[in-house]
């Protein structure tokens, strides 16, 4: 049958048709986007209808973690929140990996944005592959950068990119910029910026797609690209995309809003927890305790401060209520979210004190190594250099971090010292001190840290610590005798009968008006002048709170208070022992603490080194005499007498040959001059000149 007696349509035509109408539907498919705003949803493929937002619920968007799912349930519980999610059957992410909760501290990186767990470069127009909305409109927002001030590289024929292209000539001689043109520094080509952004598949032109890079015929390829119908097409939806945004005058203004003021939102509740890791890990805090539940007993310090900001602040009472009623998962109040901001604080204080460093140039070094609770060896690195950005200029030092090391040998050492100030940017060559204490892997004249790095940087000086000089110079005083170990001994004996009970330790505090009694330091000698001085100046005290021990049930204890009290205490020789050794501590304590200045220089440390010196030089010939009177004082006071105990001497047959006639016998108190004074400052005096050698060196 002929075709023009059908009364209805062919097949092949129907087909053609359907096919005509599904073509015009594909190419109007997704135009509404550039209007709206979409939230991509983790769990499925599709976005969020703006139907669905409203403002009793508005989008949870947080501007440092934007690609994380949003959850939502309106189910309501008065049940605390288990912000461990190993310690409850309900996680509190929707996704049980933690790994996706990463926040960008820095608030000025707008030039990045997280798409698909990946750093776009926004300058670049190379790395936008996918160009959904979100992306569109930031770029559109931020508008096309064009480098100038860089070396184009040149191709084969010598030839590169020029800043000229950037200007359009007119006919009339007019000059226009061109606003579209982007050059790629990755691919070293140009590229049109609204062609990429809009309709780039019916766009015919390289520009719009890989790029060009045809130098020698650039001019004419952009006159042409300028003047096509697509490109003028893309610059009008640019435009007006450009000023819908600008008047926030889009489709979705009241959903944008919303998205706005809920980004406020998290930022307020960033900067509060961002201040309270800051003020725990200043004042060096711990942060979790038995659980990680807000509103239970035990949760920790970091928890605990929420809990009470949350009753003054509205900000974070508001984020709390979201988190009691799940209506948001990621809170950031979790164990690695606290991490990761201790981490993010510490990165940045580290920055800033290379920084410093570079900007000075030239700096020294401080290693100390000791063990940690976990028994490993640790080794502190501190850096002290000029801080010129301060009026007047400073001299600074910084700690910078601890190092674990395995080898504690001088190359060991040595190497992770070396490694470490490489990873972070420092030249080894700018070193022009170092400063160690006097073990033998630190100080050593072959094998140690000193010497290794000054094989490589001769600059580099070499200083001995000097408050652990002087505390070696102590240690070399109290073991030269044996009346000295004597001496401490008694000191300790005297804390430990009291400090072993409360109830003596109340006997003590009521017989002594002022100071009290303190252990003896085991590292720090210099501090022993506490520990004296309490004795120095309450002797009498000390020796009736003894006393008043003599009716304690335990024998021990009795027998001790006796011992310490009739014997110890009424011995002329402690007493004064106790004058000298509190003047020689009072006198290396002063030196030990200026020392310890911030603005303490190498001069300095010198000149207060040689009165040291002097004042024990003039302590030996006038010191000895000035410390009986003040002992006899004491001795007075406490019904001592102030004489020395004479020993018996032992007769023994002589030799018919031996001469008893040059045989000189020596009082008490001249032996204790010879045998414990003059031992112990003759000891000091030599020590300091051998242990500090190395600073006018």
């Amino acid at each position: 049958m002929s075709n023009r007696y059908r009364k209805h349509e062919s097949g092949h035509s129907k087909r053609k048709k359907k096919q005509k109408l599904e073509a015009q539907m594909e190419s109007l498919k997704g135009s509404l986007l550039k209007y709206v705003t979409t939230v991509k949803d983790n769990n499925s493929d599709e976005p969020l209808k703006t139907d669905d937002l409203s403002s009793d619920n508005p989008l949870n968007v947080d501007e440092h973690n934007s690609d994380e799912p949003l959850n939502v349930d309106e189910h309501n519980s008065d049940e605390p929140l288990n912000v461990d999610e190993n310690n409850s059957d309900e996680p509190l992410n929707a996704n049980e990996n933690n790994s996706d909760e990463h926040l960008n501290a820095n608030e000025n990186n707008s030039d990045e944005l997280l798409n698909e767990d990946e750093t776009i470069n926004l300058d670049d127009p190379t790395e936008w592959t996918v160009i959904n909305t979100n992306l569109r409109d930031l770029l559109v927002e931020k508008g096309p950068v064009k480098i100038y001030d860089y070396d184009f590289p040149k191709d084969e024929y010598s030839r590169n990119f020029s800043s000229s292209f950037y200007m359009q000539k007119m006919a009339n001689g007019e000059k226009y910029e061109r606003k579209w043109l982007l050059y790629s520094i990755k691919l070293d080509r140009v590229f049109c910026f609204c062609c990429k952004l809009f309709d780039v598949n019916s766009c015919k032109s390289k520009l719009a797609k890989g790029g060009s890079k045809d130098w020698r015929n650039m001019n004419d390829k952009l006159k042409k690209h300028e003047s096509s119908k697509e490109h003028i097409m893309n610059m009008s939806k640019w435009f007006e995309l450009e000023s819908r945004l600008a008047k926030n005058n889009t489709i979705d203004k009241e959903t944008q809003i919303l998205i706005n003021k809920d980004k406020e939102h998290w930022k307020d509740v960033l900067k509060r927890i961002i201040g309270v890791v800051k003020t725990f890990s200043m004042n060096n805090i711990p942060f979790r305790g038995d659980n990680e539940k807000l509103y239970e007993k035990n949760n920790g310090n970091f928890l605990a401060i929420v809990q009470m900001i949350a009753e003054f602040d509205l900000v974070m009472k508001e984020h709390v209520r979201r988190i009691k009623n799940k209506e948001i998962y990621n809170h950031y109040l979790g164990h690695n979210m606290q991490n990761e901001l201790i981490s993010l604080l510490a990165c940045e204080v580290k920055n800033k004190i290379v920084n410093k460093v570079k900007e000075a140039k030239y700096f020294s070094v401080i290693l100390d190594c000791t063990p940690d609770t976990s028994h490993k060896e640790q080794m502190s690195i501190i850096l002290r250099c000029l801080d010129i950005s301060s009026t007047p200029i400073e001299v600074k030092e910084y700690f910078f971090e601890f190092i674990i090391v395995d080898d504690t040998t001088g190359k060991g050492l040595f190497d992770a010292m070396v490694e470490e100030i490489s990873n972070i940017g420092l030249d080894i060559n700018n070193i022009r001190g170092q400063g160690y204490d006097n073990g033998s892997n630190m100080k050593g004249k072959h094998q140690g840290v000193q010497k290794r790095l000054l094989d490589i940087n001769p600059r580099a000086f070499y200083t001995p610590c000097g408050c652990h000089s002087l505390n070696l110079v102590l240690c070399d005083m109290a073991n030269s005798c044996t009346k000295a170990r004597e001496f401490f001994g008694i000191i300790q004996r005297t804390y430990t009968i009291f400090a072993s009970s409360t109830k003596r330790w109340k006997i003590l505090q009521d017989c002594l008006p002022k100071l009290t009694l303190k252990p003896l330091s085991q590292t720090r000698w210099e501090s022993r002048v506490e520990s004296v001085k309490a004795i120095r100046y309450q002797a009498p005290q000390i020796k009736k709170a003894l006393m008043k021990l003599y009716s304690d049930d335990d024998a021990k204890v009795l027998s001790e208070a006796k011992s310490l009290a009739d014997f110890e205490f009424n011995k002329f020789e402690f007493l004064l022992g106790i004058v000298i050794w509190y003047e020689i501590l009072c006198a290396i304590n002063r030196v030990s603490k200026s020392l310890q200045e911030k603005d303490m220089c190498i001069d300095s440390a010198i000149k207060k080194l040689d009165g040291l010196l002097c004042y024990f030089e003039n302590y030996r010939e006038n010191g000895f005499e000035n410390a009986i009177i003040d002992a006899k004082e004491i001795a007075l006071e406490m019904d001592v007498e102030p004489m020395f105990r004479e020993k018996r001497i032992i007769h023994r047959n002589r030799r018919f040959d031996e001469n008893v006639a040059n045989e000189t016998t020596k009082t008490p108190i001249e032996l204790f001059k010879t045998d414990y004074f003059l031992y112990i400052v003759d000891q000091a005096i030599s020590s300091i000149k051998t242990r500090f050698d190395q600073f006018k060196i």
